[in-house]
């Protein structure tokens, strides 16, 4: 199975277009018929276990949470729950959407579903914070709540890092990604068509463009430019090379095009964007 490498370049693109929604968040004393068997939902749910028993199972996976633990039960998967006796669980729980691109955010990922919390604390308060904001219609909560999300997911993560691996069916994926970052990377001063790219992974261009679709919500042209100011504010940011040699080693050997471009994506000159990046210099 692979390893996840959080510093990959692709998995830092493909996190740009995370997309959470919270569905519902609530803190529940379950009943004594609180059951559902072999059922696959279109969301994730957390469960921050607080007291109580109860029966989970993710998969082929079998659970008793204890109070402390986080579970996740992702989207798109066989899952079951049950009480087992009759102090049933009291939990802060939610349901949510974490998608990217077409696919869910555990799609990629394989994660642990059920581990101990180191700092029960901070994780009473997210879902405590969380459960409030739910509650209330205004606008600013609904971006609130996004945020108090991501970092549930962030935590949840931070708590399964050493254990994060690629889910089994994404390692082609994460290949050919792996073979594009590679490839552009290696030719940013040269003129890279869509057929070349499409050749080096060995896919039809017409579907190389949904592939980048799918995955990066750009086209893959769109993407090469968007690696190329990447790169750009890099050397820009930590050399002295001249705004023409800087253009040309990011493939434009039009010095004002390459303004023009870099000003689209940054909302900066070159220049500007130089004696910015100065001023931040410790």
């Amino acid at each position: 199975m692979a390893r996840f490498h959080p510093d990959s370049a692709y998995i830092d693109d493909l996190l740009r277009n995370l997309r959470v929604h919270l569905v519902e968040a609530h803190f529940t004393q379950c009943s004594p018929e609180w059951r559902e068997l072999n059922y696959i939902p279109d969301y994730n749910k957390f469960y921050f276990i607080c007291e109580g028993d109860g029966w989970v199972k993710i998969g082929g996976e079998e659970f008793y949470p204890v109070a402390g633990q986080l579970c996740l039960m992702p989207a798109h998967v066989e899952q079951s729950y049950s009480t087992i006796s009759d102090d049933p669980f009291r939990k802060y729980w939610c349901h949510f959407i974490a998608s990217l691109g077409e696919l869910d955010l555990f799609q990629w990922l394989e994660v642990p579903f059920c581990m101990d919390i180191r700092d029960n604390a901070r994780m009473l308060g997210l879902f405590r914070e969380l459960v409030e904001l739910h509650k209330n219609a205004d606008f600013i909560s609904r971006i609130r709540e996004k945020a108090i999300l991501l970092e549930l997911i962030a935590h949840f993560l931070t708590e399964a890092d050493p254990h994060i691996r690629v889910v089994p069916g994404r390692a082609e994926d994460v290949d050919r990604l792996n073979r594009i970052e590679r490839f552009i990377d290696n030719r940013l001063a040269e003129h890279i068509t869509l057929e070349q790219l499409a050749k080096h992974v060995h896919l039809h261009p017409n579907y190389l463009v949904r592939y980048f679709n799918k995955h990066f919500a750009v086209s893959p042209l769109k993407y090469l430019n968007r690696k190329r100011m990447q790169k750009a504010k890099t050397l820009l940011g930590t050399t002295s090379l001249s705004i023409k040699e800087v253009a040309e080693l990011v493939g434009y050997p039009d010095t004002n095009h390459f303004a023009k471009a870099f000003r689209k994506e940054s909302s900066f000159s070159p220049t500007e964007y130089r004696l910015q990046a100065a001023s931040r210099l410790p």
